[in-house]
């Protein structure tokens, strides 16, 4: 896989004056099957992360570098909202019109609007009083990819997913980073982005079975400290 560049979710990122995080997850477009942003999150402060524009990766490197100073990361668009939503004991507490839900996401199908990432939503609040809830912003039409999705072969499931593979010419996915379970060991492998089907909140889909998994190429993955 010359020519490419590795996005392995869970790496560290650095601008031009240092360490500014780690990439938790990476945004894609479903239908032109392109990396658009990173989700970049510096270290000890969940929930603080940024939408960096694939724009400013540097792929001359190995190394996930941005193009960008401390400051000018700081000033970007944070990659998570919190919305408060009245609650009470024993109870969800929305009120009409109210809902929330994990929205399915094919590739090839599009979602409008900036709005919550699959899987992305967690409770931050407490047993009573207003329920607090953080939520991964996603640009309209657009899916996340996180370490540690589930991924299912045709026959059952095979792995989790470890990144994803990138021509840093125009961003288009390649491939996506496998860590399949204990089925082959520690091998890793690189699935094509073709026989990825869809992605919903149980995980990536694939046209493969795990035989034809199993026989795809090892790849060394950067596994992250």
């Amino acid at each position: 896989m010359s020519e490419t560049a590795e996005f392995t979710i869970g790496a560290e990122v650095t601008c031009e004056d240092g360490v500014c995080g780690d990439l938790r997850r990476v945004v894609i477009d479903p239908i032109a099957r392109t990396l658009t942003h990173l989700v970049v999150e510096p270290r000890h402060q969940r929930y603080t992360g940024h939408l960096v524009p694939i724009d400013l990766v540097d792929t001359t490197t190995k190394e996930l570098r941005l193009r960008c100073t401390m400051a000018q990361f700081e000033a970007l668009e944070d990659a998570e909202e919190t919305q408060f939503l009245p609650g009470a004991p024993g109870q969800w507490g929305y009120g009409q019109n109210q809902v929330l839900s994990l929205p399915f996401f094919g590739l090839g199908m599009g979602m409008g609007g900036m709005g919550m990432g699959n899987m992305g939503m967690r409770n931050m609040g407490m047993a009573t009083g207003p329920q607090a809830f953080a939520y991964d912003k996603v640009p309209a039409g657009e899916v996340e990819v996180r370490r540690g999705q589930h991924v299912h072969a045709a026959d059952g499931p095979i792995g989790r997913v470890q990144g994803l593979v990138v021509d840093p010419s125009d961003h288009h996915v390649t491939h996506v980073l496998l860590a399949e379970g204990h089925l082959w060991g520690e091998k890793e492998v690189a699935i094509p982005i073709s026989a990825v089907t869809g992605v919903d909140e149980n995980g990536a889909q694939l046209n493969l079975t795990k035989d034809e998994v199993r026989d795809l190429p090892p790849v060394d993955i950067d596994h992250p400290a």
